[in-house]
């Protein structure tokens, strides 16, 4: 699952993953630079996983019937860049240099409106139930590919969406592993 470097396309898809647009995104503010990752997780319904409910979900055509979650969240209108399986097959809902609705109310690093300036990626998870060897090789192979194309996103500017609103949100949660990513990041970074 892990991605080669070059496989992001001129109108910023991923090559490699299956392209599902969302009517969920609008354009970045003129002049606006991406310079942040963002990591979040979701599973619907809560903690069951390949239903395929995310897609639906970022494409408002959830089905509240299938589920009474559901009806709590179809009036929401949210998107992400890219979502990982549990298998770490990857899809895309917005190109890179469009504003997905991921973040909501946010700030980093004293900068309000996270979803101006950052790409989302969603990994199929809930906050406490360990994530996949499958899902670090496709995120590592993601974050790479995308701090090649956005040179601004760093170590440092990469994210869980619990940092950039705290309080509010709790996602990836404690089952993340920041150091083995992080490691893994570095390491291709450092042999590419």
């Amino acid at each position: 699952m892990i991605l080669p470097s070059g496989q992001m396309d001129a109108s910023g898809w991923l090559a490699t993953a299956k392209a599902i647009p969302s009517p969920n995104f609008n354009q970045r503010p003129p002049g606006t630079q991406v310079s942040l990752l963002v990591i979040h997780n979701i599973s619907l319904p809560p903690g069951q996983f390949g239903t395929g409910a995310v897609a639906d979900f970022f494409c408002n055509r959830l089905d509240i019937g299938a589920h009474p979650y559901y009806e709590e969240i179809a009036q929401l209108q949210v998107s992400a860049h890219f979502f990982i399986s549990r298998e770490g097959w990857i899809s895309q809902f917005v190109s890179v240099f469009d504003r997905a609705w991921h973040a909501g109310v946010s700030q980093f690093q004293g900068v309000e409106n996270c979803n101006d300036y950052s790409v989302g990626i969603e990994l199929e998870g809930c906050d406490e139930l360990p994530y996949t060897h499958a899902q670090y090789a496709s995120l590592i192979g993601v974050t790479e590919e995308l701090c090649r194309v956005f040179p601004l996103i760093t170590r440092e500017r990469i994210c869980g969406h619990e940092h950039i609103a705290p309080g509010r949100k709790k996602d990836p949660g404690p089952a993340f592993d920041w150091p083995r990513y992080l490691s893994g990041l570095e390491s291709r970074l450092n042999n590419a």
